[in-house]
C-alpha cells in the first residue's frame, strides 16, 4: 500500500505541475476522488487495527505488572513489535491522504481557470 499512495500521489503531483493543455481535468478530478476514497477506507481501517493493537499493549502492561511474570512483559514486548509499524503505516496514510486533499484542491483550481477563459 505504501508504495501505491505515493506512486499515486507523485503521478497527480506531475500532472498539476505539467499543465498540459489537452489535460481533461474534470476526469482527473473524478479520478482523484476515487482514489482518496480508497485510500480513506484504508486508512481507516489501519487506525482501527493500530488502536486495537494499543489496547492490547495497554492491557498486556497490566497483565504484566499484575502477574509479574516473564512471559506476560514478553506478550507486551511482542505486540509493541508489532504496535510500531502500524504507528508507521497509519501515519504514512494519514499525511498522503492529507497531500492528496490539497491535490484536490490544486485541480479543482485548474477547472475553474479553465472555465473562466
Amino acid at each position: 500500500m505504501k508504495k501505491r499512495i505515493l506512486s499515486y500521489r507523485k503521478r497527480i503531483d506531475e500532472i498539476i505541475n505539467e499543465d498540459r493543455p489537452n489535460t481533461d481535468w474534470s476526469d482527473l478530478l473524478n479520478e482523484h476522488l476515487q482514489q482518496i476514497e480508497f485510500f480513506q477506507h484504508e486508512r481507516l481501517i489501519h487506525l482501527m487495527v493500530t488502536i486495537l493493537f494499543a489496547i492490547m499493549a495497554f492491557l498486556a502492561i497490566i497483565l504484566a505488572y499484575i502477574s509479574k511474570q516473564l512471559a506476560t512483559f514478553a506478550l507486551f514486548i511482542a505486540i509493541l513489535i508489532l504496535l510500531i509499524p502500524y504507528i508507521k503505516h497509519y501515519y504514512l496514510m494519514e499525511n498522503e491522504v492529507q497531500k492528496m486533499y490539497d491535490q484536490y484542491d490544486k485541480i479543482l483550481k485548474k477547472i475553474r481557470q479553465n472555465a473562466d477563459e
